[in-house]
């Protein structure tokens, strides 16, 4: 999948757009007021990684511990976890993304996926998994269609 998007080019400009959308949302720019400048590029790499690329996040970054903790205390709503996959999805148009139904079906489902769990270890009472690897997103049912 990380090649079928563009690789980590591809998930740079996505999470540069998604953010430029996100710091200007009235339920979503306070959770990110405080973002390290180089916070959509830490993302993207964390994308990259979960859609097959290089280990990157893992190896500069800490992996699945460092992402989690991010996320804790945020206390993050479903409404504001609605909106983010809303404009990462945006954003996923904007930076053309591949469009096919293969792809976007396997990328929503991990956005899904991965939103549902950071919401659920930003709230207080959360125990979250401490250590895991970074999860590996493949193309679930269906790969990419090619004629031929």
């Amino acid at each position: 999948m990380y090649e079928w998007a563009g690789g980590t080019d591809a998930f740079d400009a996505l999470c540069t757009a998604f953010y430029e959308r996100a710091v200007k949302d009235d339920l979503l720019a306070d959770l990110f007021r405080h973002m390290d400048p180089q916070h959509a590029h830490y993302v993207a790499l964390w994308l990259a990684e979960v859609f097959g690329g290089p280990p990157e996040y893992t190896e500069v970054r800490g992996g699945y511990p460092t992402m989690m903790r991010h996320h804790l205390g945020l206390a993050i709503t479903e409404e504001q976890r609605r909106r983010w996959v809303n404009l990462m999805m945006d954003a996923a148009d904007a930076v053309n993304l591949p469009d096919d139904p293969e792809f976007r079906a396997a990328f929503v489902g991990y956005v899904e996926w991965g939103t549902r769990i950071a919401l659920s270890n930003s709230q207080a009472e959360a125990t979250p998994v401490q250590e895991a690897p970074v999860p590996r997103w493949g193309w679930g049912v269906a790969p990419p269609y090619q004629p031929g």
